[in-house]
C-alpha cells in the first residue's frame, strides 16, 4: 500500500477530529494552529510565521487575512515597511481560552486510541520522515 495515501487518509481523519471539537468556535484546526502560533510569536512577520509553520509566505497571508476578517488577528505594518506583523485581538485570545480545552480533549482522545506509549512512537516514526 502506498505510504503518502496511507498518510493523506490519516491526516484527514485526524483533522476532521479537531475541526468537528472547534467547530463551536467558528474555527478549524488549521486556524487554530496558525492563531496558536501567531500569539506565541507575536509580533511576527509573515515570513517568520512562514517559517515556522512551514508554509510559504502567500500562503501564510492569505491565511492570515481570513483571521483578520474574522476579527482573529490585526495586521500591521511592521519596522520594514515591505513587511507586515501579525498580532492576536481579543477575540482571538478568547477562541484560543475556549480552544485550548477542545483541542486537549482530543489529544487526549487520539492518545488513548493509540495506547501507552503510541502517540510517542507515531511522534518519532513521523519525525523521521
Amino acid at each position: 500500500m502506498c505510504h503518502c495515501i496511507v498518510l493523506r487518509k490519516a491526516s484527514r481523519r485526524v483533522s476532521s477530529y479537531y475541526d468537528e471539537a472547534l467547530a463551536p468556535l467558528g474555527v478549524n484546526i488549521a486556524q487554530f494552529s496558525l492563531l496558536r502560533n501567531i500569539d506565541r510569536m507575536a509580533p511576527v512577520s509573515l515570513t517568520d510565521l512562514g517559517m515556522r509553520v512551514e508554509l510559504d509566505r502567500s500562503t501564510v497571508g492569505r491565511n492570515a487575512k481570513v483571521l483578520e476578517r474574522m476579527g482573529l488577528v490585526a495586521i500591521r505594518p511592521g519596522k520594514d515597511q515591505r513587511e507586515a506583523t501579525l498580532a492576536v485581538t481579543d477575540e482571538g485570545r478568547a477562541i484560543l481560552g475556549a480552544g485550548a480545552p477542545l483541542w486537549d480533549g482530543v489529544q487526549a482522545d487520539i492518545e488513548s486510541r493509540l495506547g501507552p506509549g503510541g502517540a510517542e512512537q507515531l511522534r518519532q516514526l513521523l519525525a523521521a520522515l
